[in-house]
C-alpha cells in the first residue's frame, strides 16, 4: 500500500558548537533522517546564522536556520521529531503543513 504523501515545510535550528561536523554536514544528515520516514527533499534553503530573541543560555546566543520543504506521509513529521530529539546537532525542530 502507497500511502498519501503531504507537503510539509520544516525548519531547524541548528548547533555545531564544539562539533567538528558543518553546516553542510549536519543539513545532509537531516536529509537522511527524513528519508528514513519515507520523506522525499523538495527544497533546502540555508538562511544563516541569527541571533535568538529570546536567549536561555548566554553563551548560546544564536545559531544557524534551515528551511527544508519536503513531503512525507501524515505521520512523517511525529516521527521525524522523534528522531531528531536525540541529536545534539539539533537544537530545535519546527514542521508545518505547506
Amino acid at each position: 500500500m502507497n500511502p498519501t504523501k503531504r507537503n510539509y515545510r520544516a525548519t531547524f535550528i541548528l548547533d555545531n558548537r564544539g562539533k567538528e561536523d558543518s553546516i553542510e554536514q549536519i543539513i545532509e544528515g537531516v536529509k537522511k533522517e527524513i528519508a528514513a520516514v519515507q520523506g522525499d527533499v523538495t527544497a533546502v534553503e540555508n538562511i544563516g546564522k541569527k541571533d535568538f530573541v529570546r536567549v536561555t543560555d548566554r553563551k548560546f546566543t544564536g545559531a544557524t536556520y534551515v528551511h527544508i520543504n519536503f513531503s512525507a506521509p501524515a505521520d512523517g513529521p511525529s516521527h521525524l521529531k522523534e528522531r531528531l530529539r536525540l541529536n545534539s546537532s539539533v537544537y530545535r525542530t519546527f514542521v508545518q503543513s505547506a
